[in-house]
């Protein structure tokens, strides 16, 4: 027993003298220079590659230098993604890639089968006000490789979800009807709207239903103003990219049918706007304006910015349209569209993380999205660049010199790495959409009000969608001829000409289409 416990001290005495060597393989000791500070090396998209890089005693280095203990050379790629590519490659086949740079989806996986890149999902962690801002669930799928591993960090590069269905709600309270949910409740309300003079002027000239055809290789025919009935069914958009599973072009799954018949009832009705085939965007928006329907799904700008609104306030006074979710159908499906993000990605290097600077960069990305480094990269320095009004949003009114205004050409190296901290918030959008009160009802309106509704209904993940192959022309004109005829009549739409038209329609390059989608989805991890 004696010895028992005696050879377990000892034990005990080996594993605590070796930890510190364990410890320092999970983390290498990074190299410093004579004044404490770790190099670290940058290569960011530039804002405006016309505009020149940061001077070399910006502001931002010595904070950086200061707060961080880093040593940051900053360097901007090329201004196009072919030049970027090139010098990506160069520095990979070189073995001579920063610590962290920004890369191409193309060039990205690549550099991943090359194994030049570091995992990062332990990064989120060690950033928790940067990932909160910037990397939400699906920024965080966007790079997982086929290994389930990430090796990129993706932000948001565009404004999405930014389209809602939107209801007539004077026109509601007129009628003493309650705002719809199920699709059953929402054909009731079209009939309403459609037959019960709503506006009260005496005329049979409104509808239930306004919208245009609008389709895209996204957003097939009928198009995306008629998304949030065909979402209704599952079947939004033209490619399904939920899962390996389900991925695939909607038209094929027997849930688009259903969608169909649903959609055709309106219009058989008559509870749609007739005009709805020779619209073009222009008469769309024209014609809710003027008081045409009552349901429609809108942007969030083209409806409540000032100079969009003001004609339906001039006509309308005491019109009020209202945000709501789009139709629940039988199934319990629901949704406004589709929609894919655009993601601008930065990498780590493995030579980065090989030589202990992960955490360092970590603290870098921390410090560019707190308070500090937001507005310095973002708009520059405060009282001289700009100054936050009431809101806390940047403007240029009141500094000192209206030359070194942030939006001016003497000020433009300053804000160079504005796309690193970037991520849509409400200061960077307050001044595109500002709230104003209307000219003749005084109604308080703000697009990013409407913005931050509509982004919060019911929507589905489709990124990458645009990524994905386009019919030729002969089938793609067979695809949009052929729903127009089924939903107009032209074509009686029932179960055996719709299965005949399908099996017509994948004959002559619609299966093949499906099938090049669904490799390249797999290839580039949209689907998983």
């Amino acid at each position: 027993m004696k010895n028992f416990v005696k050879n377990l001290a000892l034990s005990a005495l080996i594993l605590a003298i070796a930890a510190p060597s364990f410890a320092a393989k999970k983390a290498p000791k990074v190299k410093t220079n004579k004044d404490g500070t770790v190099d670290i090396e940058l290569w960011y998209g530039m804002s405006m590659s016309e505009a020149g890089a940061p001077p070399s005693d910006w502001i931002a280095y010595k904070i950086i230098k200061d707060k961080l203990k880093i040593n940051l050379k900053a360097t901007g790629l090329p201004s196009s993604e072919k030049d970027q590519d090139q010098k990506i490659n160069a520095a990979g086949a070189a073995n001579a890639l920063p610590d962290i740079f920004m890369v191409s989806s193309s060039v990205y996986p690549k550099l991943v089968q090359q194994k030049l890149l570091a995992p990062v999902e332990d990064m989120y962690a060690m950033m928790p006000t940067r990932t909160a801002k910037l990397y939400d669930k699906d920024a965080q799928a966007f790079p997982l490789q086929s290994d389930g591993k990430s090796y990129a960090l993706a932000q948001p590069g565009s404004i999405v979800r930014n389209e809602s269905i939107l209801i007539r709600k004077d026109w509601l309270d007129k009628l003493g009807l309650s705002i719809p949910k199920t699709t059953d409740e929402f054909l009731a309300v079209m009939k309403a709207f459609t037959e019960r003079d709503p506006d009260g002027n005496g005329k049979k000239d409104t509808y239930g239903y306004g919208a245009f055809l609008e389709a895209s290789p996204a957003n097939e025919t009928p198009g995306r103003r008629f998304d949030p009935l065909m979402g209704a069914f599952g079947v939004p958009g033209t490619w399904n990219l939920s899962s390996v599973k389900t991925a695939g072009l909607n038209i094929n799954k027997p849930e688009y049918y259903d969608a169909l018949v649903y959609v055709k009832s309106i219009i058989d009705a008559g509870y749609i706007d007739p005009n709805w085939m020779a619209y073009q965007k222009d008469d769309y928006r024209a014609a809710w304006k003027q008081g045409k329907f009552g349901i429609m799904r809108e942007q969030n700008a083209a409806y409540a910015s000032e100079a969009n609104y003001a004609p339906f306030d001039n006509n309308f006074p005491n019109g009020e349209w209202k945000i709501i979710n789009p139709p629940v159908g039988p199934k319990g499906y629901s949704s406004n569209g589709t929609y894919s993000q655009a993601y601008r990605m930065y990498a780590i290097s493995a030579k980065a993380e090989k030589a202990g600077k992960k955490p360092y960069i970590a603290k870098l990305l921390e410090w560019m999205s707190s308070d500090e480094g937001y507005y310095l990269l973002g708009w520059g320095v405060e009282g001289v660049n700009y100054k936050k009004n009431a809101q806390g949003v940047p403007v240029v009114d009141g500094i000192p010199d209206a030359k070194l205004g942030f939006t001016k050409p003497a000020a433009l190296p300053l804000t160079q790495m504005r796309n690193m901290v970037y991520y849509n918030g409400d200061i960077e959008l307050a001044a595109r959409y500002p709230t104003y009160k209307t000219a003749k009802s005084g109604k308080t309106m703000s697009s990013l009000v409407a913005l931050r509704e509509m982004q919060a209904t019911p929507w589905t993940a489709c990124i990458g969608q645009d990524k994905m192959p386009v019919p030729n022309a002969d089938l793609e004109r067979f695809y949009q001829q052929g729903v127009i005829e089924f939903l107009t009549g032209k074509r009686v739409l029932n179960p055996e000409n719709w299965k005949a038209w399908l099996a017509e329609f994948n004959k002559m390059g619609g299966q093949a289409w499906e099938a090049e989608g669904i490799k390249l989805a797999k290839e580039m991890r949209l689907i998983k």
